[in-house]
């Protein structure tokens, strides 16, 4: 978006155009001599008449009532001429467009030159009338020459007077009278008429340079005024654009540019005040994610992804607009919608029904699977973040459960969100206390040997006991401990291999789990070649457990995973089997192991399925030379059924449940 600035220097009459101002000037002009002939022209006719009725006196009737007829024929045409249209590009508003010209009869494409020079021809015209008056006096010798003169001077005055802006039509005017006036009296001789004819002479030069001053002042004076106005109209454009581009800036502050809903600080900001007007009123705040959008934005590009947001939005407006419902776009594809329950004829399960049935079908596109997940708010008197909070919730439980579906926060979720607020806010005192700390499991050859050891995280909470590792990632990602977090489960590792060195152990490897988020946002390759080498431990010393997810992200992942390959470190792809693409994991280099998911050896021995799936990853881990790790063996059957499909590595609570690493070291 342009901005408009104003400055004095900017505003100054010499950048204003030339030709736009004299016209405006010439405009000017033609409205004061239309005013001023219409104003004389009843004065010139009461002269006329009086003319005559002098004509009369002297017994020169006949030829007073010609000379009456021929003033009368020019005035009447002077003021058709006044009223007649002009051509509309001449009436010029500074800063406008001109309005385009008239069409029709042939006055109406008449510029206001024409009409100028239209006035003064017609004030010669007049003036001629006047020039005549030597025939109703006998060329100013008959006893009635004193009126006769009397009256010439005077109009010829009040013609220069009434006639400031354009002095052509008076100088046109006066100057036949006049020089009627002198003319006459020269031919009547004598050294009084003589003297009297100078006089005159003298007289007409007066009123011409009056007539040019007057013309020059005024053109000066429409100059200024035209300056000013033209000053002042682009001021107030100046004005206008900045208040257009004051309320662009609020919109956009306040708007998602994409969508054109209120974004994270508009809705706050809006859903605020309505939940402060609604006291004690039922509110419903329902927060939705889109299902399948990631793989739309993938498959299909980001301009059919953009497409898809404008489209859900534009749905939501349009159907959410009767509920009077404030909408916005929280990021992402995430979407918010905040609405009055009682004055509402639909119900927050009713309305959360309808979106995830309805919003699947809000855009048009080939292809691709649309979904959306539901987490609503529903309470009195609750401020917006915190109903924002409470739907987000809401929202995460619904996407856990397998998305498509809404979840309302109840207490059980309140309760969950209460755990999870405790943890992110103690992590990092739980990190510098060294409250989080590493416990192993063991992984155990076919035979019954130690393998090698995966770390797993553990915190006793002060408040809510143990909480899981997936809660300790989770709350060091929100809070933005997530590197500080890595540095010190690194650190732990490395001092554990130091122990088993000292406990005759140092040929077993220890497992160090890393989650998505991690790989995708921190360099995790810098950070582990970086503490390996501090503490002087050989990478060959270390595995990096990886999801499938993280093995396929070729675009943020693929090169730390080659560089930590190449410096020893040993990656394992955990959980695998469960991915949607799980051979491909397998491409490249760099993956030595593969954990096969619990859920695969959950009943092993009853389920002529599952020894079948195991045992193809078996013979597959041969054939590429990859260790294969059966993960969760939890009852001794399934160790028999693993031990006949000849799986070489094996980990669960029936070998060996996770202990901090002296417990399992002593008892070795």
């Amino acid at each position: 978006m342009s901005s408009l600035s104003v400055s004095a220097p900017a505003m100054h009459a010499e950048h204003l155009d030339a030709a736009e101002l004299r016209r405006m000037v010439r405009h000017d002009q033609m409205v004061a001599v239309r005013h001023s002939v219409l104003a004389a022209i009843p004065i010139n006719a009461v002269l006329t008449v009086a003319a005559l009725l002098m004509a009369y006196s002297g017994g020169e009737l006949a030829m007073g009532v010609v000379w009456a007829m021929l003033s009368a024929l020019v005035n009447i045409t002077r003021a058709i001429v006044c009223r007649l249209p002009y051509r509309g590009s001449e009436e010029v508003t500074p800063g406008q467009p001109a309005a385009p010209a008239l069409s029709g009869r042939w006055w109406r494409t008449r510029s206001v030159e024409w009409h100028l020079r239209a006035a003064a021809l017609l004030g010669l015209c007049s003036g001629g009338v006047w020039a005549l008056v030597p025939l109703l006096c006998d060329g100013y010798t008959s006893p009635q020459t004193l009126f006769y003169l009397t009256v010439v001077c005077g109009i010829t005055a009040g013609s220069v007077t009434y006639g400031i802006a354009y002095a052509r039509v008076p100088i046109l005017f006066i100057t036949p009278a006049l020089l009627s006036v002198a003319g006459c009296l020269l031919v009547a001789g004598g050294f009084e008429r003589q003297m009297l004819a100078l006089m005159v002479f003298v007289y007409l030069a007066a009123l011409i340079r009056s007539g040019v001053q007057s013309e020059a002042a005024f053109k000066r004076g429409s100059l200024l005024k035209n300056e000013a106005t033209a000053m002042a109209e682009r001021l107030r454009q100046a004005h206008e654009s900045s208040q257009a581009a004051a309320r662009e800036l609020e919109f956009r502050a306040m708007h998602d540019p994409l969508t054109r809903l209120f974004n994270r600080d508009g809705f706050t900001d809006t859903a605020g005040r309505r939940l402060q007007a609604a006291g004690e009123r039922e509110q419903c705040l329902l927060m939705l994610d889109l299902d399948g959008f990631k793989a739309i934005n993938d498959v299909f590009g980001h301009g059919v992804g953009d497409r898809v947001l404008q489209d859900v939005g534009a749905w939501l407006s349009r159907e959410l607009e009767r509920l009077d419902a404030v909408v916005g776009r929280w990021g992402g594809d995430e979407f918010v919608v905040l609405y009055d329950v009682p004055g509402s004829a639909q119900s927050p399960e009713q309305l959360a029904r309808l979106l995830t049935q309805r919003i699947p079908q809000a855009s048009v596109m080939e292809g691709g699977q649309l979904g959306v997940s539901v987490g609503l708010c529903v309470g009195r008197g609750l401020g917006v973040m915190d109903m924002l909070s409470f739907a987000d919730e809401a929202l995460y439980s619904a996407k856990r459960a397998g998305g498509d579906s809404f979840r309302f926060f109840d207490h059980g979720l309140q309760q969950a969100l209460m755990v999870r607020r405790d943890v992110e806010r103690d992590l990092g005192l739980g990190l510098e206390a060294g409250g989080i700390v590493l416990w192993y499991q063991p992984i155990f050859t076919a035979g019954g040997e130690l393998h090698s050891f995966e770390a797993l995280l553990r915190w006793l909470h002060p408040r809510h006991g143990w909480v899981s590792p997936e809660q300790i990632v989770h709350a060091a990602a929100a809070t933005g401990l997530a590197r500080r977090l890595l540095n010190h489960v690194l650190t732990q590792v490395c001092l554990a291999a130091r122990q088993l060195d000292a406990a005759g152990m140092g040929h077993l490897p220890l497992a160090v789990n890393v989650s998505p988020r991690e790989m995708a946002h921190l360099d995790v390759d810098e950070l582990v070649l970086d503490t390996l080498q501090r503490h002087g431990v050989p990478p060959r010393r270390l595995q990096l457990e990886i999801t499938e997810e993280v093995a396929l992200n070729a675009e943020s992942t693929q090169g730390k995973l080659a560089r930590l390959a190449a410096a020893g470190v040993a990656i394992s792809i955990d959980d695998f089997g469960v991915g949607y693409s799980s051979l491909a994991s397998l491409r490249g280099d760099h993956v030595r192991q593969v954990k096969i998911d619990r859920s695969f050896i959950s009943g092993l021995d009853a389920s002529r399925d599952n020894r079948l799936l195991v045992g193809t990853i078996l013979q597959m881990g041969r054939s590429l030379g990859i260790d294969v790790v059966a993960e969760g063996v939890e009852r001794v059957e399934e160790l028999m059924a693993l031990r006949a499909l000849q799986c070489p590595l094996m980990q669960g609570y029936h070998l060996c449940r996770p202990a901090p690493l002296d417990e399992i070291v002593h008892t070795r």
